[in-house]
């Protein structure tokens, strides 16, 4: 099992609008869209990829980059 899905998500915004993907990759679907300033509940971040969930419950990958503190 892996720690990070029983992780309490850390509070953080979309510093820039970036695509929500289903995998941390450019080639993945996009699950959505999240809009600078909009807030993301990061579980995870490993290898350029912020893993959490949209403030509109969807779950997915966001380059690391795009997401502040």
């Amino acid at each position: 099992m892996i720690a990070s899905h029983y992780a309490e998500p850390l509070a953080r915004r979309v510093r820039s609008d970036a695509r929500l993907m289903s995998a941390p990759s450019d080639g993945a679907d996009a699950v959505a869209i999240v809009s600078k300033g909009e807030d993301f509940a990061l579980l995870d971040s490993t290898r350029g990829w912020a893993w959490g969930y949209a403030a509109n419950g969807r779950v997915g990958y966001v380059p690391a980059s795009a997401v502040g503190a």
